[in-house]
């Protein structure tokens, strides 16, 4: 009885420790407790990346036609020294590259290498990753009415249409380009992946 107490006292603990989604206003930066928010979104960290099943998604932000840029190295122990940095054009720090492989778990089948808004899937199953994911991953919070703090004339898109559903149900599939409008949005909308 005593050692289930203190697992479950260690259990709630380690929940406990994994942050909160923000609902504050943007910027939102990577958060710090990338595997503990990828366990929370149903990821199993890995020790380097799988390609069997390899999509990219793209994500923009835009906040009164200004872009909210969606951070490199979101679901990726960026400390394990196994993960390489390289500099982005913009002066920011991209992270990937991981080999050898990490000695302990360093990344999520879904993640950011670079500040472009592109969201990886390297996993070694075909699975297909939902936006409500890549949220928790980078708490930030997502729901039908708001993003982080802002809970006002908000709007999803998918491939340049007006989508009305639950954008954490979104499927994160190969090339498709989502946006998120808070207030004026830009003209126009993008509605293709980036080339």
């Amino acid at each position: 009885m005593r050692g289930l107490l203190v697992a479950l006292v260690v259990a709630s603990t380690a929940a406990a420790a994994v942050p909160a989604p923000r609902t504050t206003k943007a910027p939102w930066p990577r958060p710090r407790d990338a595997l503990a928010l990828a366990r929370r979104a149903g990821f199993t960290p890995k020790t380097h990346e799988f390609f069997a099943y390899h999509v990219h998604a793209h994500l923009d932000v835009f906040v009164n036609g200004r872009q909210a840029r969606v951070p490199p190295g979101i679901g990726i122990d960026i400390a394990d020294p196994a993960v390489h940095r390289f500099p982005e054009p913009d002066g920011t720090v991209g992270y990937g590259g991981i080999s050898p492989p990490c000695k302990h778990p360093c990344i999520s089948p879904l993640h950011t290498h670079d500040p472009d808004g592109i969201l990886h899937t390297e996993s070694a199953r075909a699975h297909p990753n939902r936006l409500g994911q890549f949220f928790t991953e980078w708490a930030v919070r997502l729901n039908r009415t708001c993003i982080g703090g802002y809970c006002r004339h908000v709007r999803f898109y998918v491939d340049g249409k007006p989508y009305r559903g639950d954008p954490r149900a979104i499927t994160l599939t190969n090339l498709k380009d989502i946006v998120i409008t808070v207030g004026r949005p830009p003209k126009p909308i993008p509605s293709r992946f980036p080339q």
